[in-house]
């Protein structure tokens, strides 16, 4: 079975366990994302076309990275003029696989096991907890900074 999607303004082939590259979409590395304008279903003896987009397939992806892709210039000349301008583009990527085609409706796959939330939860309190010690340092290592002004100059009246 595959499927002929729509995202980003470009079509792609999908089948089961396939890893591709969209632009950018708005979702963390691990999370479900579906597809809703799919355009084509191909089931061993029965093709599917849409108008332009079939009303209840789905196809369901899982998010593996974000990721810039390769550069591309964009060169400008204007010819006995002396007018050259060159820039360069990295567009921003997406790396998903797909996890399930489903040509009847919203057979919705549930998230990741909730250890993985747990772990996400527990990075968050570490990076807060950083976050407090370094801010208990700045303002020690001010207070030190206060007390060695105080120091010199009393020893400088001296």
């Amino acid at each position: 079975m595959f499927a002929v999607i729509k995202t980003g303004g470009k079509q792609y082939r999908v089948k089961v366990g396939d890893v591709l590259s969209v632009e950018k979409l708005e979702a963390e590395k691990g999370q479900l994302v579906h597809f809703d304008q799919v355009l084509l279903l191909e089931d061993d003896s029965q093709i599917q076309v849409g108008t332009p987009y079939l009303e209840k397939a789905r196809v369901a992806a899982e998010v593996l990275d974000d990721y810039k892709g390769g550069k591309v210039i964009v060169f400008k000349k204007k010819r006995r003029k002396g007018y050259r301008r060159k820039k360069g583009h990295r567009q921003l990527m997406t790396k998903v696989r797909i996890s399930g085609i489903y040509p009847e409706g919203p057979a919705v796959e549930t998230e990741k096991p909730a250890a993985e939330a747990a772990q996400k939860k527990a990075r968050k309190k570490e990076t807060t907890a950083r976050a407090a010690k370094t801010a208990a340092k700045k303002e020690s290592g001010t207070a030190r900074k206060a007390t060695k002004k105080e120091t010199t100059t009393k020893s400088k009246e001296k």
